[in-house]
Formats: structure tokens, C-alpha cells, sequence
């Protein structure tokens, strides 16, 4: 657990560590594949192995919400077509 400067229960204390164990997490590249995407900042991630950059989440690399407005925008696509 952090020792952070979180008080007050147990409660935000495993809160605070779950998110911060996904600000920290590696995740997988979309261009090469690779476990190799770190965060650099608010919601910028670059992967490590070959230099591409996201934007996403302040503390993932993709929200819950930025991925249903994806799938929403592939349905709309497909019925385009």
C-alpha cells in the first residue's frame, strides 16, 4: 500500500492505490503491439518501443467512455457503407 498523504479509512486509501496502479501500468501499442505504452503526462501515452502518442484517460489508457463513442463510431461506419 502507498504511503501517501491519503487519510481518513481504509476505503480511499485501496482506492488510491488501484488507480495508481493503473497510471503506472504498461500497456499494449496499437501500432507495434508491444507491452511498451507509459503514461507522460495527463492523458498522454507514448509507446516506448517505436514513439507513437495517445490521448486518453488521466490515469488509463483508454476510458470506458472513449471506447463505447468508438464501437459507436465503427457501428455508424458500417452502416454508412
Amino acid at each position: 500500500m502507498a504511503k501517501a498523504s491519503i487519510r481518513y479509512g481504509f476505503t480511499l486509501r485501496k482506492r488510491y492505490d488501484a488507480v495508481l496502479k493503473q497510471k503506472r501500468a504498461r500497456y499494449r501499442c496499437d501500432v507495434c503491439g508491444k507491452l511498451a505504452v507509459k503514461r507522460i503526462g495527463n492523458g498522454i501515452w507514448q509507446c516506448k518501443s517505436c514513439g507513437a502518442t495517445y490521448a486518453g484517460g488521466a490515469y488509463t489508457m483508454k476510458t470506458e467512455a472513449g471506447e463505447a463513442s468508438m464501437r459507436m463510431l465503427s457501428q455508424l461506419k458500417e452502416a454508412m457503407k
